[in-house]
Order: C-alpha cells, then sequence, then structure tokens
C-alpha cells in the first residue's frame, strides 16, 4: 500500500476511480485514440509491415510499459493535479522546486495537444453522416480524394465539427471523475472493442484476410529501415498517451490498493490489442480491392472510403468504422483536457463547470488556427509550416519527449528509492527490472528519438 506524498491531499473518494477495471478502462481510453486507428496502420503499411509491427510491440514492453508506469506512480503519490503533484514530490525528494515545471509543462501539453485533436476528431464525426447516406457508392478513386479535398476548403462545418466534439468532451468531463470519466470510459471502451471485433469479422470476410495476417505479422526485416526503427520506437512511446499529463492525473484518481505495474501491463495489452486489430479490420479491404497500405495519413478519409463505396455493404460498415474512430477519438479527449481542468479546480479553486467552460474557451480559439491552416489560413506560414504543422511539431517534436524525459528522469534519480518502491512493491523482480530500464534505456532511446525529431539525427 502507498502512502500520499502529502496525507492532507488525499482525494475524496468521489474523485477516485470506483473499481480497478475503471482505471484501465479509462486509461485504456487515454491511450486507444486516433494515433491508434488512424495513424498505426498507415505507419505500419509505410514501413513494411510485420518487421516494423514487431519493432513495436518489442519498444512497448521495454520502453512504453515501463514509462507509463512511471507517470501514474507520480500521479497516485502526489495526488493531485501535475503540477501540484510534481510539487509535492519533489519537496519529499528534498528536490528543487523548479520540478513542477514538469507538471506544467504536462498541463500545457494536453492543452495545446487537444486544440488540433478536436479539429481532425471533427473529420470522423463528418464521415459518419457522409458514409451512411451512401455518399461514396459508386465514386471514383479521385472523386473521392477531391471530396475529402473539399471537405478540408470549407472552414465552417470544420468549425462545427470540431466545436461539437468539444462539446461532447466538456460535457463528460465537467461531470467530474464517476459521474464523468468512469461512466463514459466503461461504456464507450467496450462498445469501441465491439466495433473492432465487428469490423474484423467483416474483413476476414473479403478473401484477403490471410494476406492482411501475413503482411502484418511474418517479419521481412529488409522492408525495414533505422528510419522505420525510430518511427516505431516513437510510435511505441507515444500511443500510450505518455509525457502529456494524462496518464499522470488518471494515476492521481487510483486508490492506493491497486497494484500499477499489473494496471500497466494490462492497459498496454488493451493498446496494443486496439492498434492490431484496427490493421486486421483494414488491411484486408485494402487488399481486396488493390489500394495501398502505405497510403500515408489519407488511408483512413480517402483510401478506406474508396473501398467502402464498392464492397458489399460498404455503407454500413464504413459508417460502423467512422463511429469506432469517433468513440476512440473522444475517449483520448476527456484525458487531455483533464490536467488542465484538475488544475483549475485545484489551483484556483473553480467549479469543474466553470473550468470546463474557460478551458473549453481556450482550446476552441486555438482549434481555429489548426480549422484555418487548411483553408483560408493555408499561406499563413512559419519557417514554411502551417499553424497546425508548426503546433503539430512543436507538440510531436519537442513538448512530448521533453515531457516524458524529465518525468523518467524524475522518478529514477531525483524520487527517493523508497518512495518508488513503495509504490511499486519494491521486493519484487520486476521493480529491479523497471528500476533499470527506467534509469538507463528509457531516458536514451527518447533523447534519441527526441534528437531524431528535431533533426539533429537525419536517416
Amino acid at each position: 500500500m502507498s502512502n500520499s506524498a502529502n496525507a492532507s491531499t488525499s482525494r475524496a473518494p468521489a474523485q477516485q476511480w470506483s473499481t480497478r477495471i475503471s482505471f484501465i478502462l479509462a486509461a485504456a481510453g487515454a491511450a486507444v485514440g486516433l494515433g491508434n486507428i488512424w495513424k498505426f496502420p498507415y505507419v505500419a503499411g509505410e514501413n513494411g509491415g510485420g518487421a516494423f509491427v514487431l519493432v513495436y510491440l518489442f519498444c512497448i514492453a521495454l520502453l512504453g510499459v515501463p514509462m507509463l508506469m512511471a507517470e501514474v506512480l507520480i500521479g497516485r503519490r502526489g495526488q493531485q493535479n501535475p503540477v501540484n503533484s510534481m510539487a509535492s514530490l519533489a519537496r519529499e525528494a528534498g528536490a528543487k522546486p523548479a520540478w513542477k515545471n514538469v507538471g506544467r509543462l504536462g498541463v500545457v501539453t494536453g492543452f495545446l495537444l487537444l486544440s488540433f485533436y478536436v479539429v481532425v476528431a471533427g473529420w470522423a464525426l463528418a464521415y459518419i453522416p457522409i458514409t451512411a447516406t451512401g455518399t461514396f457508392v459508386g465514386l471514383q478513386p479521385q472523386e473521392v480524394g477531391q471530396m475529402f479535398d473539399g471537405h478540408l476548403q470549407q472552414p465552417l462545418p470544420l468549425i462545427g465539427w470540431s466545436t461539437l466534439v468539444l462539446l461532447l468532451t466538456l460535457g463528460i468531463v465537467g461531470r467530474g471523475v464517476r459521474k464523468g470519466l468512469e461512466k463514459a470510459a466503461n461504456l464507450l471502451m467496450p462498445l469501441l472493442f465491439v466495433f473492432l471485433l465487428i469490423l474484423v469479422g467483416y474483413a476476414s470476410t473479403t478473401g484477403h484476410f490471410g494476406e492482411a495476417v501475413e503482411f502484418m505479422f511474418k517479419p521481412d526485416f529488409e522492408k525495414l529501415t533505422a528510419s522505420g526503427v525510430l518511427i516505431a520506437l516513437g510510435h511505441a512511446f507515444f500511443t500510450l498517451s505518455i509525457g502529456g499529463g494524462a496518464m499522470m492525473i488518471y494515476g492521481s484518481y487510483l486508490s492506493p490498493q491497486v497494484s500499477i505495474a499489473r494496471t500497466s501491463i494490462l492497459v498496454a495489452i488493451l493498446d496494443t490489442a486496439a492498434a492490431l486489430l484496427a490493421g486486421l479490420a483494414i488491411f484486408p479491404i485494402v487488399f481486396a480491392y488493390g489500394l495501398e497500405p502505405g497510403g500515408g495519413p489519407g488511408l483512413i478519409f480517402v483510401t478506406l472510403p474508396i473501398a467502402f463505396g464498392q464492397m458489399p455493404l460498404g455503407t454500413l460498415f464504413g459508417t460502423l468504422f467512422f463511429l469506432m474512430l469517433s468513440v476512440a477519438a473522444l475517449t483520448s479527449a476527456f484525458s487531455l483536457i483533464e490536467p488542465a481542468i484538475a488544475w483549475l479546480t485545484e489551483k484556483r479553486l473553480m467549479s469543474r463547470f466553470k473550468a470546463s467552460v474557460l478551458g473549453g474557451s481556450g482550446i476552441w480559439l486555438l482549434s481555429l488556427g489548426t480549422v484555418f491552416s487548411f483553408n483560408i489560413g493555408a499561406d499563413w506560414t512559419l519557417a514554411g509550416k502551417t499553424f497546425f504543422e508548426s503546433l503539430d511539431y512543436l507538440i510531436s517534436g519537442w513538448m512530448l519527449p521533453l515531457g516524458g524525459l524529465l518525468m523518467a528522469l524524475f522518478t529514477a534519480w531525483v524520487m527517493k528509492p523508497e518512495a518508488t518502491a513503495e509504490e511499486l512493491d519494491g521486493d519484487s523482480a520486476a521493480y529491479r527490472l523497471w528500476l533499470v530500464l527506467i534509469r538507463f534505456l528509457v531516458p536514451v532511446v527518447i533523447m534519441v528519438i527526441f534528437l531524431q525529431a528535431i533533426g539533429v539525427i537525419k536517416l
């Protein structure tokens, strides 16, 4: 059983997960998002399939899980929002108070990330009625691509869909931990996996399921480049929603009686299962219609709709696919804004309703920059990048890896060993393995990913 760094900051029962499974589902919801269903299939396709998947799984086990445990550990021991948790644990360790800036970085990262995440999630939501009305039936590939480009060229509909995503997010988060986050996770995560399994079942009837399985799980290392390995490393790290404060705040709602190691492993398994099932749902359809598995970001919004427009029952299963994508996006969106909401309620003593309105207003204003990046503001660039590209580069290239690196260093070298041992069952072999990985392997790998992302290492 763990002890809070400051007993007076222990959360009230209403601000804790009521069960272990609720935390697992909520944390898996934070991890399972557009990265699993939108990004994972196309990066796997671009980097040779099976060999990339094998490296990805290896990295999840050796890097993702230890880092996930570290972030949850900080949250549970601090029992507060990321800023106050880092400040409290720094005092406990006799370290400089400047470490609280790592918590600030996490809050800001999640806030900025959600500002463009709601826009991309809005694309998924918009495609539900488009697909359900049979719009893609009979369209030629060029016409589908033109439709997506045309969608991006219209700022008002984009603003409307991203606003709807944000309102749905705030409506859940504003209700609190048990009434909002927990109830949503308990409903949406099982629903997400039901959708995935139905789509995989349908994909198995295309006659190309075996080809997809071979593509994903038969490694051909000749197709894997050094750049592909780094992409696998980075995706394994970021798919678990590490470095942005989400897992820290979710960990702060976790009961001291729950094993961080076991729950982190289960969250990683669910996250990885979602990515693999998404691949098994998508690639058989792609192969069945002679499309390109390495179709890049357009795989979901251009390549698959081409197939949905040609296949039997394509309208039904296409609609189901975009429903699933929207559910995945929402469960991640909850976790991205929660650190900021918790900070406003604890530090500024706001009600959750007021904090949600204030935080949501800021995110909505920032989201306009991303919306305009695809249309009226496409020519507004900084160093050749649009607002959206600049924000994505800042977050993915700098803020997430820096936040992850500092959290790893803090738990490994700043926190007292007896504190981490108390949280992670220090007598076990698993704890000793975690300590080795978080002290030596994880920081080195994050640094390599960081240097590659900012262009210092070129492959």
